[in-house]
Formats: structure tokens, sequence, C-alpha cells
């Protein structure tokens, strides 16, 4: 009898006790601090009280000493993120812990991903539904957590919460603030379709939704769940347009896996930063955006197209181009705005046709930029041979009245497409941008970008429709204009001529000796046609002869293809490039130039002759410790390619300058001189320099 009636007191006095320590429990919802000249931690509640079986979170909280850091779950480059182990004597079960979304903190040549002033990282912990109210539940916990500065410190403590059990919860609303700031830096399911993809080492992340526009969205940046995937050091350049943004991305060493996973944090205009977990399977690489209406990308197209005109790669059609003008002399308004417009439409219609082409290929998620066709042996041998029938035809070898010739507005127009085929391996200044964001713009803003370039080019000819008596400011024909037009083969031959060494460069010497069979093929086709011409009879004999003729020079184009290059380098002085060389270089604190460049293009050619292979350049590099390297895109180098794209580029040339130290690149125009070179090198010395 006494034990049955000896446990209610018991029972009443322990609650007794809890309602007499209930104000001091009140402030023992965070636990006494582990406190370092670097960090104050403690672990904290939510609840005055818990309830049996009643879920409630808890935190391990960390306020930093300035200029200290701490980790998130993939700590960057170096580190280690914060670890947490309970026990709890009368049971209970404790989930993860979970991290809020990080910063991205430079260290050196490091990126760390972590937290800097305070960090709180909570956790949902159930008791057992078998506690009595009027008791105490204690959790006791051991934490470790790295904390770095100049140097990196491991630090670690041991805490203990002791809650009072009551029949129902009682929140502290003291620490209800607490707790909502960290379930709001946590990362949140995203709501936007996400798209991945890497070429070579360069890679993008697209994320699409209608709330994401050039005015809402302020910076952005893609923390990796997997460390080491990512190279952390590279910038992540933002681009944003209507209903979706792209983020720059730069390979690590391990491959990357089948599934990528992590947090994208969102600053918008108002300057509230946002965290999203993502993942996505790697896929074709999304462009990034433009930032530009479709006006604005219009007018660049025009201007690039017109200066297109003025560049080397055109200079072998300006035979044809002089022949066609100078034949407009003296003839009808009818016929001079008849000719212009074949013009300005074969010009038009075959910058549609490349620009339909790379819209369709990136569709299928092929890497192809602006004279993507030159990367190809078989398309430059192919011109090279075109160029010599050409210049066959403009010496008297045969007659054709047709598009080679550029007689008659099928001549012209013939003459226009040729003229687009050629400038191709070339990009005028204003084209590169224009082509950077015809390539992220729906196919019908592309296409009509790319008509906007052809515009452009043939703006000229366009004048000469719109005011035929134009015309007539033209020499007069007459016997000068055989002497001219015979004159004008010998551009088609050097045309010819370089084009050749391209496919030397491309398929090395065993290459050049199938497109020189072919040549040899192509020239006897022209002089039996042109024999049976001069004959007058038995023009059918001429012909089927030059056409087996040309169908065996066909026949050889798949050899040129196959044949291995002796190299695959075009460089000035200097080394290849590489993103790994590059990487390393930057980290070593080495200002360095990259020359991105191709046999073909004859602007790149030039560049290098007039601005970077100059003894005043050389001796620049030089004093200034600048490091050269070339990427060649001859053969269209993927890696390359991800290069140009990550530039915002479709095409060759591109010039960068990476200062010592880090930072962005410059972007160096198209157009090189010496001076240009000097100067940009000398700047970047300027700014390398610590502030006094």
């Amino acid at each position: 009898m006494a034990l049955r009636s000896y446990a209610p007191p018991m029972r009443a006095l322990a609650l007794l006790l809890a309602i007499l320590i209930a104000p001091f429990a009140a402030h023992a919802v965070e636990s006494d601090a582990v406190e370092s000249p670097r960090a104050r931690v403690t672990l904290v509640a939510d609840r005055l009280a818990v309830a049996p079986g009643q879920p409630f979170r808890l935190a391990l909280r960390q306020v930093l000493a300035p200029g200290w850091h701490t980790y998130w779950t993939n700590p960057g480059d170096a580190g280690e993120p914060p670890s947490l182990e309970l026990t709890m004597p009368d049971g209970g079960q404790a989930g993860a812990m979970a991290f809020p979304a990080p910063l991205p903190i430079p260290y050196g040549p490091l990126v760390n991903f972590g937290y800097l002033g305070e960090a709180t990282f909570p956790l949902i912990l159930t008791p057992p539904a078998t506690l009595e109210p009027g008791r105490l539940y204690t959790i006791e916990g051991t934490a470790r957590w790295l904390v770095c500065a100049d140097i990196c410190i491991p630090e670690e403590g041991a805490f203990r919460l002791d809650l009072p059990v009551e029949a129902a919860p009682r929140p502290d609303p003291a620490t209800a603030g607490l707790f909502r700031q960290a379930e709001a830096a946590l990362p949140r399911p995203s709501p936007f379709a996400v798209r991945l993809g890497f070429e070579g080492q360069r890679g993008a992340i697209e994320l699409a939704g209608p709330d994401l526009k050039p005015g809402t969205v302020k910076d952005a940046f893609f923390f990796p769940e997997a460390p080491g995937v990512l190279d952390n050091t590279a910038p992540q350049a933002l681009s944003v347009r209507d209903g979706a943004l792209v983020l720059s991305l730069t390979r690590g060493a391990p491959p990357v896996p089948p599934s990528l996973s992590g947090v994208v944090a969102i600053t918008d205009a108002a300057g509230v930063r946002s965290a999203y977990a993502i993942s996505a399977e790697p896929g074709a690489m999304p462009a990034a955006a433009s930032g530009l209406p479709l006006w604005q990308v219009a007018v660049l197209a025009v201007l690039g197209g017109l200066i297109l005109n003025l560049m080397p790669c055109v200079f072998p059609v300006l035979a044809m181009k002089a022949m066609g003008l100078a034949r407009l002399s003296g003839a009808s308004r009818d016929a001079v705005r008849g000719e212009a417009l074949a013009y300005v439409a074969g010009v038009v219609l075959a910058f549609l046709a490349i620009g339909g082409a790379l819209v369709a290929l990136r569709a299928v998620g092929m890497a192809a930029g602006w004279g993507f066709q030159f990367t190809s042996p078989v398309f430059v041998a192919a011109m090279a041979w075109l160029m010599l029938a050409v210049g066959l035809n403009l010496s008297g070898v045969y007659a054709v009245g047709g598009p080679v010739l550029g007689a008659g507005r099928w001549g012209s127009l013939g003459t226009g497409v040729l003229a687009v085929a050629v400038a191709t391996p070339c990009t005028a200044p204003f084209m590169a941008a224009a082509l950077g964001a015809a390539m992220v713009m729906p196919p019908l803003a592309a296409l009509a970008v790319f008509g906007a370039m052809g515009l452009g080019m043939a703006l000229p000819h366009g004048a000469l429709a719109a005011f035929p008596a134009l015309a007539r400011l033209l020499p007069r024909p007459g016997a000068w204009m055989e002497r001219m037009r015979q004159a004008l083969a010998f551009p088609m031959y050097g045309a010819a001529a370089w084009l050749a060494w391209v496919v030397s460069v491309q398929s090395g010497p065993d290459g050049l000796v199938w497109l020189l069979a072919g040549a040899l093929l192509l020239g006897f086709a022209a002089w039996a046609l042109g024999v049976a011409q001069a004959a007058g009879r038995r023009l059918w004999i001429g012909r089927g002869t030059a056409l087996l003729a040309l169908l065996a020079a066909l026949a050889l184009l798949p050899r040129v293809d196959a044949a291995a290059p002796s190299t695959t380098r075009v460089e000035a002085a200097g080394e290849a490039w590489s993103e790994a060389r590059l990487a390393a270089l930057r980290a070593e604190g080495r200002p360095v130039f990259v020359n991105l460049t191709a046999a073909w293009c004859i602007t790149c050619r030039v560049n290098e002759h007039v601005a970077l292979e100059t003894e005043a350049t050389r001796a620049a590099f030089a004093r200034e410790g600048v490091t050269l390297l070339t990427g060649d895109w001859t053969r269209g180098d993927p890696a390359v390619t991800a290069l140009l794209r990550a530039q915002g580029r479709e095409g060759v040339p591109l010039y960068l300058f990476y200062p010592a130290r880090g930072g962005e690149p410059v972007v160096l125009p198209q157009i090189l001189t010496e001076a240009m070179v000097i100067e940009a090198i000398s700047s970047g010395r300027e700014a390398a320099k610590p502030a006094a």
C-alpha cells in the first residue's frame, strides 16, 4: 500500500518542479556557448517545452568573427563542412542537418563555398511518444567545424539542452525569428525548367520561367553539390532574356556525372537573394542570352555585313563584283535594277541558308559557329576548285554565261551566293555581337538577323537598285573590259592557292596531293569544254568529257577528308591553348594573351603578321611576362568552339587578354594593330598593381 500511495505524490512533485523551473527553462533553449576568438557556437531549440511524439526544430548556430568563414556541404576548393552528432538518453529520431545556401568565398587562387558572419543549420528532432509530461527531455550533442581566414583552425564542442516535457508543445517566441531566417536561407524546390550541357571544358546551365527577365535578375551563381565537378575559380557569366537565365560553367577534373545537382542562388533587382535546389541530366549546352532587343541586333548585323565587304576574305570575289559593275555602265535602268536586285537576293539567300544550317545544327545539339563549313577539308577543297574554275573562266579557257561569269540576272545571283561563301571565314566588327545574339534567339528571329547581315553586305548593290542612275558614273564598256577580265583571273588563282594551303594544314601532304590531283582533272575538264566551244561543233563530246573529269575530281573529296594532318597547330610564336594550360598560368598569377585563329581565316593571319608577330609586340610580351596561347579552330576543335561560345562569339578571330593576378579577360577587336596589343597588356599591368 505504501508503494501505491507513494507514486502520485512523486508525479505531483515532478510537475511542481517543472512549473517552478519553467521560467528558468525559457532561458535554457539555447545551450551554453562554445567560444573562441574566431566563433561562438550554440545549440538552439524552437520550443520552450516539447510534447511526446511531436517534432520540433533544433539548430547548430555559428556566429563568426569578422574575416572568418565556415563551409557548405561542398566546401569548394578546400575546407570541411560542420558536423553534429546527437545523443538522447530517452530516445528520439533526429533528421539530417540542413545547410543554407552558401556564398562563393575567394581565397587566393581558390574559391570556397561557405558562410560569413552567421550561419544556422537546422534539423528536425522527434522525441519518443512514451515521454511523460512533467519530466525533462535531455539532448546532448558533439559538433565539429572548421573556421578559416588566413589560416584554418578545426574546432569542436559539446552541447546540452534540457527541455521540459508538457502535454502540448510550447513555442519559444525568442527563437522564432532565428528559425524563420534559417528556413528562408535554405534552398527551395526549383520552379524553373532546367537545362544543362557541356562542350569540352565549357558548359552552361539554363533556368527557364516566366518571372525571369533582364529587369528582375541582378545576379546568380550555381553551387554544385559534388566536389570537383566544376572549376570553381572560373567566372560564371550571367545572361538573361525574357523567360530564361543562363550561367556559363567550366568543367573541373572529374568527368561530369550522369545527373548534376546543386543550388542556384538568384539575387533579384531589389537585392533579395533566393536559393533553389536543382538537378539535371547533361545534354546540349544552352546558349547565353544576348540581352539586346531584336532591332538593335539587326542594326549591328547590317553594319557588320556592310563592313564585311572590306574584309580580306572577300577580296578574291572583288574580281567578279568589279566585272559585274563594269557591265552595268550604260545599261538601261531596268537592267541595272534587275542585276543589282539579283545580286542582293543571292547574298541574302546565302546568309539565310547558312543561318538556317546553324540553327538546325544547334537544335540537334551540334556545336557549329560562323564559318563552320571551312572546318571541313572537303568544303575547303571544293571551294579551291571553284576558285580555280572561276579563274579559268575569266582567263578564257572556257565560256559559261551563268553564275560563274556573272552575266545576267542569274549570274548576278550566283555571284552574290559565291561572295557569301568565300566571306564566311571572316568576322567583321559588329558581326560578332550580332552572331552571338542571333544564336540564342528563337529560330525566326535568328534568321531575321542573318537576313539583315546579308542586306548589309549587299547594301552597295542595293544602292544601285534604288538609284539606277548611279550606273552612269561607271566607266563605259570597251576593249579594256576584256583585259580587265583576264587580269582579274589571277586573284581567283591566288584564292585557290590559299585554300590549297589551308587543306595542307587540315589534311597534311596527302590531302594536298589529292586536292592537286582534283585540280588537274578540273583543268582538263575546262580545257575539253573550251576546245569544243571554240570548234563550234560536237559540243556533246566536250561536255561529256568535262563532266566525266569533274565527277572523277569529286570522287577524290573523301580522300582529302580522310588524310591525316601532319599538325593541327596554326599559331604565332607561343604555346598551344588548352583550358588546363590557361588555368595553370592564371593560378601562377601570370598574364596570358589568347589568340583563337584558323588557317582559313585571312583576317586572323593578317592580324598575326601585323600585330602579334612584330618585334615590338614580342618585346612587350617578354617585358611584361605575357604568355601567348594560340587556339586552332582550323578543323573545328570542340574545346575552342566552347571557348568562343563562352565569350558570346560564333567565329574567329577572337583575342583575349587575361591580366596578372586574375580578373575577367579583356576582349580585343577583330582588327588588330600593334598599338592595340601593347596598350592592352600595359593596361593589364597597371590594373594588376596593388593599391598603395
